[in-house]
């Protein structure tokens, strides 16, 4: 059992951000994010995308801000649960509460920030009957531990960067890569595909072209993958490992079952604190709603430090932070 004061479900910038606002006020944070490293949206979709709306930087790089987030955040010594979906969320008698991951991880913290951007990202699973008895038996949906596939077999299936990066490191590491994309031509950065290319000329990977997945078979763990090519020819392969990686849709997961009010796939929040109609539990970040709501990331930070105020209340319950709610002709502020 891991205990924390807060435990922040998404480690985007507004989660990491929320680290920071936490520790100002000696409140320990424990965050977990189904993505495999910290950063959202912003390391996993367009790293090298600039961004212009943060205070104080005319232009920072998406990667970059990450990591000026992570170096701010370090005085504090968060602490991290990565490539795990949160399953569970179980109330105690006392109020705090007990997460609990897809990986059985259990997390128990006095406050929950649901910091999740559009939500928790799932892949984008191929239309193939069985897939899902081989997940986690040779079928992945990401590369959490290079080493996992030292000297495997490994069949990748995608078109995007993920799919050109991840060929080329594997081609280092692993036994036989094979590459197989439906299309002729990838989608991914120009100079990615055409390493790929080289790598296939040189006898490196085997790439294959204009050919779908079919069918997975094996006995109780992944044995061969079945593919069909535009002739409708069927290729068989041998593999220890399949990574299909046809891109992440983000979904809300099961945090649409935890009694929260939702609204187009938005958490409702009130404005005055960015809490949920759940005791303990706030929403910062693009996965809250509320009237004027802007989805920008800077708007997340200030959620952020607003809700950190409200929650101190019952980390530290005997003490008391000098501010105070106020209301001016109906309008609520701090």
């Amino acid at each position: 059992m891991i205990h924390t004061d807060l435990c922040i479900i998404g480690a985007g910038p507004v989660g990491l951000f929320a680290v920071f606002e936490a520790g100002l006020l000696k409140m320990r944070c424990h965050l977990i994010d189904a993505l495999p490293q910290v950063g959202g949206q912003l390391s996993e979709i367009y790293p090298q995308k600039p961004i212009y709306d943060i205070p104080g930087y005319p232009e920072v790089n998406a990667q970059d801000l990450v990591d000026n987030l992570m170096e701010q955040a370090k005085p504090f010594s968060p602490t991290f649960t990565l490539g795990e979906r949160v399953d569970h969320l179980d109330k105690q008698e006392d109020g705090s509460f007990i997460v609990t991951t897809s990986d059985k991880t259990k997390v128990h913290a006095q406050v929950i920030v649901i910091a999740g951007g559009l939500g928790c990202f799932e892949p984008r699973k191929p239309v193939v009957e069985n897939l899902e008895l081989f997940e986690g038996k040779g079928i992945t949906y990401m590369v959490k531990n290079p080493e996992t596939f030292r000297d495997k077999n490994v069949i990748l299936a995608g078109g995007g960067d993920s799919a050109l990066d991840w060929t080329i490191f594997l081609s280092k590491v692993a036994k036989r890569v094979t590459l197989v994309h439906r299309n002729e031509t990838f989608r991914g950065a120009p100079d990615s595909a055409a390493k790929v290319f080289d790598l296939a000329n040189n006898g490196k990977i085997d790439l294959i072209l204009s050919s779908n997945l079919k069918e997975v078979s094996g006995n109780g763990t992944l044995e061969s993958v079945t593919f069909v090519d535009k002739s409708k020819a069927e290729i068989k392969i041998e593999t220890d490992y399949l990574i299909p990686l046809f891109g992440l849709s983000p979904k809300l997961g099961p945090i649409a079952d935890w009694g929260l009010s939702i609204d187009k796939n938005a958490i409702e929040v009130d404005t005055r604190d960015y809490s949920t109609g759940v005791d303990r539990i706030y929403a910062i970040g693009d996965i809250n709603t509320y009237p004027g709501k802007l989805k920008l990331i800077l708007c997340g930070f200030h959620e952020a430090a607003i809700m950190m105020h409200s929650a101190f209340k019952y980390v530290y319950p005997d003490q008391k932070l000098s501010f105070k709610y106020t209301t001016v002709n109906g309008v609520n502020s701090f």
